[in-house]
């Protein structure tokens, strides 16, 4: 017997709650909702932040957890973008999140886990032209979260895509110094690149900031009192962005693969081939702060 516990449970919704074998590390799921992550605890100990209020209420974007962005990261000027001589409207952030994924299994071979998928429907298609297909399995084993991402492609042309991940950190201070090769940043507030020097102070910034060129696929940073943070990713996520809200408990880490509108720009997108899949892995590992 392995010792993970796999349950669900409705709660407006139907949650999937993952644990392993202590019950101190856990994470819970809403397929229905985006297949967003809502909660992941370590040594007993809750990680992450959420507006419940807005998880509940279908017509909201939810304020935490861990939500999908694809096939875009971030926003699109007005909402629009053309493709091959044709507009299209597409919403902040993509449409992976706005609907309801598929459980295809769960298991407890090295750890506990569960995959969730989510198809291309006549929905997304008016708003993005490809049928695409995600597969993530969601994983956890010795306290550290993985998710294992796999982009396929079925439509007859490469598909653009540049998604990312937006994880609501819970933090009780929001002046943190980030563990990062990155020595330069990009500040949304005053649209300047500025040099790293080992602290942003995101209560003083009310849009976000996004590290550049960092070469190696890590960050780390510390919540004074609250927990460590380090969380690992593929090299296709070529930045991460922090954000908050100035007087809510949380700040956002968020690896990406490209800067917002890049739609638009068509400068660095990710092709996934025809009939072809890409793949990559998001890490995090949390654990009480001293």
């Amino acid at each position: 017997m392995s010792g993970y516990s796999i349950r669900t449970y409705e709660d407006t919704y139907t949650v999937y709650e993952l644990k392993e074998a202590d019950g101190d590390a856990w994470f819970r799921i809403v397929p229905e909702r985006g297949g967003i992550v809502t909660s992941y605890g370590t040594a007993g100990v809750e990680r992450l932040y959420l507006d419940r209020a807005t998880l509940l209420d279908p017509s909201a974007n939810i304020r935490g957890g861990i939500p999908v962005l694809f096939p875009v990261s971030g926003y699109i000027t007005d909402n629009r973008y053309e493709w091959k001589g044709t507009p299209y409207s597409m919403k902040n952030h993509g449409v992976a999140r706005n609907h309801p994924w598929r459980v295809e299994k769960t298991g407890d071979d090295n750890g506990v886990y569960i995959t969730l998928s989510l198809r291309a429907n006549e929905e997304t298609l008016a708003s993005f032209p490809f049928d695409f297909e995600l597969s993530f399995t969601y994983r956890l084993l010795n306290g550290t979260l993985t998710i294992e991402q796999q982009y396929s492609n079925h439509s007859a042309e490469p598909m653009p895509m540049y998604p990312g991940f937006h994880p609501y950190f819970l933090a009780d201070r929001k002046a943190v110094r980030y563990d990062i090769d990155a020595d330069r940043y990009y500040d949304f507030n005053d649209h300047r690149e500025k040099p790293y020097e080992g602290e942003i102070d995101l209560d003083q910034l009310p849009e976000s900031v996004v590290f550049l060129e960092a070469k190696e696929p890590r960050i780390g940073f510390t919540f004074e009192g609250r927990q460590v943070v380090e969380m690992t990713y593929s090299e296709a996520f070529r930045y991460v962005v922090l954000w908050s809200i100035q007087d809510k408990p949380f700040i956002c880490v968020e690896p990406w693969m490209a800067m917002p509108d890049e739609l638009n720009r068509k400068q660095e997108l990710t092709y996934v081939p025809a009939g072809g899949v890409v793949q990559a892995v998001l890490a995090i590992t949390s654990k009480s702060g001293e």
